[in-house]
């Protein structure tokens, strides 16, 4: 029994030496962490800034008149040979843009989710088109044609359409991961803008009628008739909105940089599409740089 004893008190002198020599590890301390990864920068919390850059507007005014030759042409024959004509084109316009944003950042470890508003205004961001057509439309389908008459319809177009973006409100969701002091992000949400938007087009229509006549000798001869105006279909058709409330949907991307305590700067890129107003769709393509406090 004694040697049973003194065995065992060599063994734990032994074993408490031996755990003696071992390093100090924060796990044999109790000193579990959350996670696997530690942070070096707290963005959770509310935040404020303001932000100013460069915007370029393109402006598709591809459709623009449509409805209105439509209108000038319903229920003749001449509105389908006319539905189709491209009579304005794309066209851009550049300026400088200012705002503010507001937003709430929530932060899981690396992982950064924010809910966020901004306010731009823009700088004369005015985008413009203008353009003239004319065809000779013979014989157009439903027209009423005698035997041996060719019926020519003498069509010009003259149509211009602007459309200017004066400020926008976007609220927009944010997914970001903590760099440190650097934070990347993405983000996407929907987008109101606030807009004029203009269009006109003058119609001009004359018809003449001309007669094939065969003589006795079997040759045939086209005799031109006179040409006359067509004063229903000859008209001014306009439209114009003012302060129009355009919904779209922006994305884009940012970077965000902690420069002291909770002041930061920021700069990214956001792409804005808006719904089709007057057939007129407007894009932007934002650039800006920001400055902001997280509380």
């Amino acid at each position: 029994m004694r040697r049973l004893l003194l065995a065992a008190a060599m063994l734990g002198t032994v074993s408490a030496a031996h755990a003696a020599d071992m390093p100090d590890l924060p796990v044999l301390r109790g000193g579990f962490t959350d996670g696997l990864s530690k942070t070096s920068h707290n963005w959770d919390g509310v935040y404020v800034g303001g932000h100013f850059g460069y915007t370029t507007d393109s402006s598709d005014f591809g459709q623009s008149v449509v409805g209105l030759t439509s209108y000038i042409f319903r229920d003749s024959v001449l509105q389908g040979p006319t539905s189709s004509w491209s009579l304005l084109s794309k066209n851009t316009a550049q300026g400088t843009n200012f705002g503010g944003f507001v937003g709430r950042n929530w932060q899981w470890y690396d992982a950064i989710l924010g809910l966020e508003g901004t306010y731009t205004y823009f700088n004369n961001l005015k985008a413009s088109s203008s353009g003239f057509n004319s065809l000779d439309i013979i014989n157009p389908p439903g027209d009423v044609v005698p035997a041996g008459a060719t019926n020519h319809w003498g069509v010009s177009l003259t149509g211009a359409a602007t459309a200017q973006v004066k400020d926008v409100v976007t609220l927009r969701g944010r997914v970001g991961w903590d760099g440190g002091d650097f934070m990347p992000y993405v983000f996407a949400g929907a987008v109101v803008g606030r807009m004029d938007v203009s269009r006109t087009v003058t119609s001009n229509v004359t018809f003449r009628q001309d007669t094939t006549v065969t003589d006795a000798f079997g040759n045939t001869t086209v005799v031109p008739g006179t040409t006359s105006a067509v004063p229903t279909q000859s008209q001014t058709q306009g439209q114009h909105k003012t302060n129009a409330f355009v919904p779209g949907w922006t994305a884009g991307i940012g970077l965000e940089y902690c420069l002291w305590a909770g002041l930061f700067a920021r700069v990214e890129y956001e792409y804005v599409q808006f719904s089709p107003v007057m057939n007129t769709q407007v894009t932007l393509n934002n650039a800006r740089v920001g400055l902001g406090y997280k509380f």
